[in-house]
């Protein structure tokens, strides 16, 4: 269990110094990580509704944070490339996001073009029906997305890995509201770069 956890926060450690330097991208994760407790709760009551927060405005706003506003020049603090950082990213580094993120995206299209999805979904009585059918398909997406990773990295680096960075990923909301609370904050006083990201955060 101690190992665990070292390597918990040691991948927790890693993305925060090398994926978050920018405040705007902390403000951004900010959002997305309440709106991700939103679809936590959602889940048990609404999945439909879930998935629409999860991934309309959960992962949209964290992702245009890291593809928008976080520098990918070389990183002076941590003395590393943005190419070296992509290379040892243990999650979905840039290259990967947009795999699963055009996946994403043209998932309502296979939809369109077959209502029941090779018989998936019963054919469609109206728009409702249609949204509600994409809304349970973007949660097998996000369900299909983080088992795909978790899998993969057993094979690459070992069974521990990949569960600690499923759980790093499931638990992410809470620790980046730990860590981003004040932000929007920084980012009001204009300050647009975090100049302490090597500081490690209890």
């Amino acid at each position: 269990m101690n190992s665990f956890l070292r390597a918990l926060e040691t991948q927790r450690w890693d993305d925060h110094r090398y994926y978050h330097h920018s405040r705007i991208n902390q403000s951004l994760h900010l959002l997305s990580a309440v709106s991700f407790l939103c679809t936590y709760v959602l889940l048990f009551t609404d999945p439909a509704a879930a998935a629409l927060v999860g991934w309309l405005v959960a992962m949209v706003s964290r992702q245009v944070g890291h593809f928008y506003f976080e520098p990918k020049d070389y990183d002076e603090v941590n003395q590393a490339t943005h190419e070296h950082k992509e290379a040892i990213k243990v999650g979905y580094n840039l290259k990967r996001k947009v795999v699963l993120l055009a996946i994403w995206a043209v998932s309502p299209l296979a939809l369109y073009v077959d209502p029941t999805l090779l018989g998936i979904f019963e054919p469609r009585a109206g728009p409702a029906d249609f949204v509600h059918h994409m809304a349970l398909l973007w949660i097998a997406i996000g369900l299909g997305g983080l088992l795909f990773r978790t899998v993969h990295l057993f094979f690459l680096q070992g069974v521990q890995t990949g569960l600690v960075w499923l759980t790093k990923i499931l638990t992410d909301p809470f620790h980046d509201i730990k860590l981003y609370h004040a932000a929007p904050l920084y980012l009001l006083r204009g300050e647009l770069i975090d100049p302490g990201p090597a500081k490690r955060h209890a």
